[in-house]
C-alpha cells in the first residue's frame, strides 16, 4: 500500500493529449481516470455501465439526444448505462472519470478519438 496522496495538478501536468484518459487509481474493479477535453467528442454510449464525470477545472457540457447538462468546476454528473451522449468543452476542461476497468472511451463506436485503454500516469 502506498501512503502518498494523489495530486490532480501534478498528474494533469504529465500529459497534454486531449480526449485520452489516464488512469490514476483503482478501487475494486473501478478506475479513476483523468482527461483533458476540448472541442466535441463523438456520440457514444456504454451499454454495460454508468459513467461519472467530475469537473476538476473548467466547464463542459454533455449533450444527450433530448437535452444537455452543463457542468462547472466542482460539479459532477452520472450518465446511466445505455444513454447516448456527446461530451464537449469550448475551452480546455480537466475532468475525472470513474468507470469500471476495461471501459473504452468511445463505447461501442469506432472513432479516431478512441484512446488506448488502461494507460497509467
Amino acid at each position: 500500500m502506498k501512503t502518498e496522496a494523489i495530486n490532480f495538478k501534478e498528474k494533469f501536468s504529465k500529459f497534454s493529449e486531449i480526449w485520452k484518459p489516464k488512469v490514476i487509481a483503482e478501487m475494486n474493479d473501478y478506475q479513476f481516470k483523468l482527461a483533458k477535453i476540448q472541442g466535441e467528442f463523438v456520440w457514444h454510449s456504454h451499454s454495460e455501465t454508468d459513467e461519472v464525470f467530475i469537473v476538476v477545472e473548467g466547464k463542459m457540457k454533455i449533450e444527450f439526444r433530448e437535452g444537455e447538462v452543463e457542468l462547472s468546476e466542482g460539479e459532477m454528473f452520472v450518465v446511466p448505462k445505455g444513454v447516448e451522449r456527446k461530451p464537449k468543452a469550448e475551452n480546455e476542461c480537466k475532468i475525472l472519470l470513474v468507470e469500471p476497468k476495461g471501459v473504452v472511451n468511445t463505447g461501442e463506436m469506432e472513432s479516431d478519438l478512441k484512446a488506448e485503454n488502461d494507460v497509467w500516469i
